[in-house]
């Protein structure tokens, strides 16, 4: 009755942003529970691939997609869905966060902000709903941010494109929870990545970690074993949730 260390074989699941970072993250822990694992992104995710293959020996797919255009998208999930037969769990991962002042922000680049974290979101689950339905099998799991509870100077279009993942998530959520799809989202706090840490001060983590109560910066590894959890049959009655992932910071 307890969960199988390969808790996700038989699956498919699809990771957008997979090419490093987090979403790189994502699709290791995906594979090391024994799902196939297609990994979408604007940059080639040859180094994701890899390292699965040499790790965990599994299915993979790699398309490059603009994840902003449905026309890439369709396509994209079309090929996918022709190398591994189908998606069970999806991964909303993708996303961009320029840091700049509302006042300094021209149209194109809220849009930009927006089309990459949201309108992402539906243009994906509109792709691979159908199939998870049919099936009666499904998760969805989206990145939000902890941003969207706390706010974060010179991100508001971040910030909007966030809450409004959590929005959709629940809505969906009531939605089709009836068909055996849970719809979910992991808000993390501060994650130590490569990007991160190239775009950010090292004191900033330093101070929020204080503030948190866990004292110590996130790592990928930390909303990976977040996502296992979601996508399994442990979670099977949680839907319509956003699991903050960050160390305590937004406990009150």
């Amino acid at each position: 009755m307890f969960r199988e260390p390969l808790r996700l074989r038989g699956k498919v699941a699809l990771v957008t942003g997979g090419a490093r970072g987090i979403g790189q993250c994502f699709a290791q822990r995906l594979a090391a529970d024994g799902a196939a694992v297609a990994v979408l992104d604007v940059a080639a995710a040859d180094e994701t691939l890899s390292l699965i293959k040499d790790a965990h020996n599994s299915t993979t797919f790699a398309a490059r997609c603009d994840v902003t255009r449905p026309d890439q998208v369709t396509s994209a999930v079309r090929d996918a869905l022709n190398a591994l037969g189908q998606v069970d769990i999806l991964v909303n991962n993708a996303g961009v966060y320029p840091a700049i002042a509302l006042v300094d922000m021209g149209w194109e680049q809220w849009r930009h902000v927006l089309a990459t974290n949201l309108d992402s979101v539906f243009h994906l689950t509109r792709a691979v709903l159908p199939g998870m339905i049919e099936r009666g099998w499904g998760r969805i799991i989206s990145v939000s941010s902890t941003t969207f509870h706390s706010g974060m100077p010179y991100n508001t279009h971040y910030t909007a494109s966030k809450g409004g993942i959590i929005g959709f998530t629940s809505s969906l959520a009531a939605e089709v929870g009836a068909s055996g799809v849970t719809v979910n989202t992991i808000a993390p706090g501060l994650i130590r990545t490569p990007g991160t840490e190239a775009g950010l001060p090292a004191e900033l983590f330093a101070r929020l970690a204080e503030l948190q109560a866990i004292p110590r910066s996130g790592q990928p590894a930390d909303l990976a074993g977040a996502l296992s959890f979601l996508a399994s049959d442990d979670a099977a009655y949680i839907t319509g949730q956003t699991l903050h992932v960050d160390g305590g910071y937004t406990r009150t």
